[in-house]
């Protein structure tokens, strides 16, 4: 009966350290980065430049493109595309050849209410963006008040904080919790009648 009991607890005790020992590393297991004062306004900081390089196509697009890593990406959450690289970025903005449009248009972005995270390997983002027009002038319907936001992963270079990859996010999806699906790959919502809410 003893060695019964012994047993007992032995396998108790072993069998949660054994499978502790067998689990996989998973990639979330990393702590997360800790964030200085200095780390979180220099990643706001970040953000105002992107509103500036884009609304007015600095150097060519490449002030917009410089935001980013080497490999960087910009996603439309709308209609899925991409632009990845210092020269689709700038064209993304309008730049490399593109002739800049925007800073004629009465566009302009303001990234408010950014929330700021940290994660491994970096900090994690989420905004949302107005576009406030120009002397009450606005481009079209959709460019006029607040169109969804942004969600971004921001890495730390020698060259300072930088995009790694930052999604416009529209309606009906939203900032930091966005599907990974554009809206144009998503089943159309269809409308509740009133009287069933």
């Amino acid at each position: 009966m003893r060695t019964l009991v012994l047993l007992l607890v032995a396998s108790i005790t072993l069998i949660p350290a054994i499978s502790r020992a067998q689990k996989p590393e998973s990639a979330t297991s990393q702590p997360a980065m800790q964030l200085t004062a200095l780390d979180y306004i220099e990643i706001e900081q970040l953000n105002r430049k992107y509103a500036w390089a884009l609304d007015y196509c600095g150097n060519d697009g490449y002030e917009y493109a410089d935001l980013y890593t080497p490999d960087g990406v910009f996603i439309s959450g709308d209609s899925g595309q991409r632009w990845q690289g210092r020269d689709q970025l700038a064209e993304a903005a309008g730049g490399h050849g593109k002739g800049c449009p925007f800073p004629k248009m009465p566009l302009e972005h303001v990234v408010t209410n950014l929330v700021i995270e940290p994660i491994a390997g970096g900090a994690k983002g989420k905004s949302y963006l107005i576009y406030p027009g120009r002397n009450g002038k606005y481009v079209d319907d959709q460019h006029h008040g607040q169109d969804g936001g942004y969600e971004d992963i921001y890495v730390k270079t020698a060259q300072g904080w930088r995009y790694k990859q930052r999604i416009h996010v529209y309606p009906p999806q939203l900032p930091g919790s966005y599907s990974g699906k554009p809206n144009a790959e998503l089943a159309p919502k269809t409308e509740t009648p009133a009287g069933e809410r």
